[in-house]
């Protein structure tokens, strides 16, 4: 008579899980970091890494005399996830997040489209946005930026910043600011290359680059800083936390559906509110429409209640690139 194949045992059953937090990750590989402050290289039971920085896990140590390493058995439901999505690929930034600051610059020349897309992934998370704008010290060139970014400062905070050059009471002063603005709460920086997220993320917490570096070590990947999101602690309480994202060129938002666009960015979804005279309106093209209603006149200065002709650019244009991926 054949035996049957016994299936492998499963070595949670024999062990006690233990509590941790993903503070990086890059590929296969994250570093869990204990109840106690001590941190530990885990690898994934299956074949794909699930776990992303920020979130909760159960893991296992490895057995004696087989490594420091441990194993992730488990992620623990999570309140949110940051991430993107295009038509090749899904890319996540973290989880478990309370705000999401996304930094830009008034040089290099800030992407609209990059911001509006960030926002509407934000909103659809459930993450509070904040926008801060550096390079305060470029006048004319942060001047353009700051009228650019009217629409959004009716929607959300925006900082200015001058993330380098400041000395003394002016950098305390902006210090103090940005500590209390994440003061008890777990926040991503999220934004381009080249806008000062580094100096941002150094200026707050000075052992950042210590850490990376021990990171990078442990994990055998000197890219490590290019290519995966970095949770510091701005606290001993560890209270307070702050995750560095790597740079993004394109950000993708095709897990959202075409009518639920509108709901995501709250200027159209204000106006929408007041009522179109169709229950399905696209805010394109449908007389009636509370929000065509409303949009600013072509070269006419924005006015109170008014929706900028930009805004509804970015929308139809999202709209149109949404409807065509929900397609297939």
């Amino acid at each position: 008579m054949k035996s049957k194949k016994r299936p492998s045992p499963d070595p949670s059953a024999a062990q006690a899980l233990l509590e941790g937090l993903v503070v990086a990750s890059h590929g296969r590989h994250s570093v869990v970091e204990t109840p106690d402050g001590s941190r530990r290289i885990c690898h994934p039971r299956g074949k794909k890494n699930q776990a992303v920085v920020g979130d909760a896990v159960l893991w296992l140590p490895a057995p004696p005399g087989q490594g420091e390493e441990g194993s992730i058995e488990r992620v623990q439901p999570r309140r949110n996830l940051l991430y993107r999505q295009d038509e090749v690929r899904t890319k996540s930034f973290a989880a478990n997040i309370d705000q999401v600051l996304i930094l830009l610059a008034a040089e290099p020349v800030f992407s609209e489209s990059q911001l509006a897309r960030a926002l509407i992934a934000a909103a659809e998370a459930g993450i509070t946005p904040i926008i801060a704008l550096n390079k305060s010290d470029l006048a004319a060139p942060f001047a353009q930026a700051w009228q650019r970014l009217e629409p959004y400062r009716a929607m959300h905070p925006v900082l200015d910043l001058q993330l380098s050059g400041l000395r003394g009471a002016q950098a305390q002063a902006q210090t103090e600011q940005l500590r209390a603005l994440l003061s008890g709460k777990t926040t991503l920086v999220l934004g381009p290359s080249g806008t000062g997220k580094s100096t941002l993320i150094n200026s707050l917490v000075p052992q950042a680059q210590a850490a990376t570096a021990a990171i990078s070590q442990a994990l055998n990947s000197g890219r490590h800083t290019t290519t995966s999101t970095t949770l510091y602690w701005l606290d001993e309480a560890r209270r307070s936390a702050l995750m560095d994202s790597p740079g993004f060129q394109e950000f993708g938002l095709h897990h959202i559906l075409p009518a639920a666009l509108a709901h995501y960015m709250p200027d159209i979804a204000a106006l929408a509110a007041q009522g179109c005279k169709f229950h399905n309106c696209t805010h394109l093209h449908e007389p009636g429409c509370a929000v065509l209603a409303n949009l600013q006149a072509p070269n006419q200065p924005l006015e109170t209640g008014q929706l900028a002709a930009s805004r509804h650019r970015l929308y139809a244009q999202l709209f149109d690139e949404l409807s065509e991926y929900s397609l297939y």
